[in-house]
């Protein structure tokens, strides 16, 4: 016991959320996060002088940085492994199969595949598709074998707009794979993929093939609005990656806060 704690407690540690609050960016078919005090010092003070505030928000499952369950998408009706969708979905229960409450505490291998810095950008444009020759050029260039049950972690560099709601929703287009690209991170049996956009694929996208090919037809994991900054200033390409979903029964998705550990020696 005292060796895990040692060892964990001497690796650097990187924060892979986005911050909420009130106006955050968000997917225009979701609900936004909603904030608020509802108890500020001073409401009600204890004989001795002490007073608390407390608060209430509300948030989509799917708004800020958060994973896709495997019931997220559908496609003719089937979800994954050809689950119908419709039998087994309530508005009071959500989905009974696939959800996000099944999903395991995340603890496996993270790749950093940083698509910017390849291109020697600060951030990509909101046209660029990442091809299958991209993904391959950035593993190449820090001698990274994708390995089965990897998460990959694709930088657009997107995650700089994130205090520019307006500018990061950017009228539902921006970088990322299209189906080719999909095709090549699921050949390598990734558990899940992420970025720091705010749809993961290319968009826009109006059949979200990118999602079908990843959730429905391959049981690959999305996430989705990370901060890859500090992981790609740091030139930190593996590490441990470490994310728990919210146990939401029923749940199509979840708000995570994704850890990158690092030997303290690599940085």
């Amino acid at each position: 016991m005292q060796s895990l704690l040692d060892l964990v407690g001497s690796a650097k540690v990187f924060d892979l959320a986005q911050s909420y609050f009130t106006g955050i960016p968000h997917h225009p078919n979701h609900p936004p996060f909603l904030f608020s005090l509802t108890k500020k010092h001073g409401d009600y003070i204890t004989p001795g002088g002490v007073s608390s505030a407390a608060d209430a928000f509300t948030l989509g499952g799917h708004v800020g940085t958060h994973i896709d369950a495997l019931c997220h998408y559908s496609c003719c009706g089937r979800l994954h492994r050809g689950v119908v969708a419709g039998s087994i979905q309530s508005y009071g229960g959500g989905i009974e199969q696939h959800s996000v409450d099944t999903m395991n505490p995340i603890l496996r291998r993270g790749v950093l595949l940083d698509i910017a810095g390849m291109e020697r950008l600060d951030v990509l444009p909101a046209d660029f598709v990442i091809t299958p020759s991209h993904l391959e050029a950035a593993a190449r260039a820090h001698n990274i074998q994708i390995q089965e049950g990897d998460v990959v972690l694709l930088r657009t560099g997107w995650a700089r707009y994130w205090n520019e709601p307006s500018r990061y929703v950017n009228n539902l287009q921006g970088p990322g794979p299209q189906e080719p690209g999909a095709r090549w991170l699921s050949d390598h049996c990734v558990f899940a993929v992420g970025s720091d956009t705010l749809g993961f694929e290319f968009l826009p996208a109006p059949e979200m093939r990118v999602h079908v090919h990843l959730l429905v037809d391959s049981g690959i994991h999305i996430i989705e609005a990370l901060n890859l900054e500090e992981l790609a200033s740091a030139r930190v390409y593996t590490f441990v990656f470490v994310a728990i979903p919210l146990k939401i029964r029923g749940g199509t998705g979840s708000p995570i806060r994704p850890l990158a550990l690092v030997s303290p020696d690599v940085t």
